[in-house]
């Protein structure tokens, strides 16, 4: 806990708004995406799936690969609880829905479904992509598929597996992910074993976003180790996101931007989990 109070202050800190940004390619995405004050109708579907979420007090038996949590002892969790301690914010997903509305990248990949916040998001965000995500509960996976299905969601592909042993067969170059989102194992080890079986498919588009960067020392360490990789050319982080970019045409450049102007809850979220 202490650990991440002090990272939280050291964001605020050293974070900018888009005044402090000179790359183009940084300021249109802080401006057009990050700070879009645009009222969208799909805001009000992930606002009723979060709260159905909320209210749903069925006990399910969750099968854990991942870093483990701060809160649960048992594997045996109400389902409101798992979104109230584990699920992405309303205003995260609506983030998360812009990104993906703003880049309309054609494949998607999102490393742990859970209850599928992020997944409707993604889909909501451009339903022309093909999206794949992966999680290892089939308790939870279940949940997030009967939802998109209720939502007519068809853009997306549901797999139940370990996420090592997928991405190890990840093979086929025309399904290559333009977009990917990192949520599933929040460790050191495992982060980076993610991102070096994935190098392979990289293009001069791909956006990579991984989650909770500074949940753990762990995983401050690993997001340094992927910021100082010679393939990744521009990063942001915007303290729950680590966002990673793989431009040729730029330098090598690190921003720290509060995505939201205003300092969010953020923090009080993560000390729970």
């Amino acid at each position: 806990m202490i650990q991440i109070i002090k990272s939280y202050l050291n964001f605020l800190w050293n974070s900018k708004n888009q005044h402090g940004v000179h790359s183009p390619f940084v300021f249109d995405l802080v401006t057009k995406c990050f700070y879009d004050k645009t009222k969208y109708l799909e805001y009000s579907i992930l606002k009723e799936y979060r709260k159905s979420l909320l209210e749903n007090e069925t006990i399910i038996e969750v099968t854990d690969f991942g870093a483990g949590s701060r809160v649960f002892k048992s594997n045996q969790r109400k389902i409101s609880a798992i979104a109230k301690n584990a699920g992405i914010s309303q205003k995260t997903a609506e983030l998360l829905f812009r990104i993906n509305n703003y880049f309309q990248p054609e494949n998607v990949l999102e490393i742990g479904t859970s209850l599928g916040l992020a997944t409707i998001a993604l889909s909501l965000g451009n339903k022309n992509s093909r999206i794949i995500t992966l999680e290892g509960c089939p308790q939870t996976i279940l949940i997030a598929k009967n939802q998109c299905q209720l939502q007519n969601l068809n853009n997306i592909e549901f797999i139940n597996t370990k996420f090592e042993d997928y991405l190890k067969n990840l093979q086929s170059a025309t399904r290559n992910p333009q977009l990917i989102y990192f949520d599933g194992n929040h460790s050191k080890k495992a982060t980076l074993t993610y991102f070096e079986l994935l190098l392979p498919t990289i293009s001069n588009d791909s956006v990579w976003i991984f989650d909770d960067i500074h949940w753990s020392k762990d995983m401050e360490e690993a997001w340094e180790i992927i910021k100082n990789h010679p393939k990744v050319t521009v990063t942001i982080d915007t303290f729950q996101w680590g966002i990673v970019f793989f431009r040729k045409e730029q330098e090598k450049e690190h921003f720290i931007i509060n995505p939201n102007k205003n300092i969010s809850s953020y923090i009080f979220e993560r000390i729970r989990i």
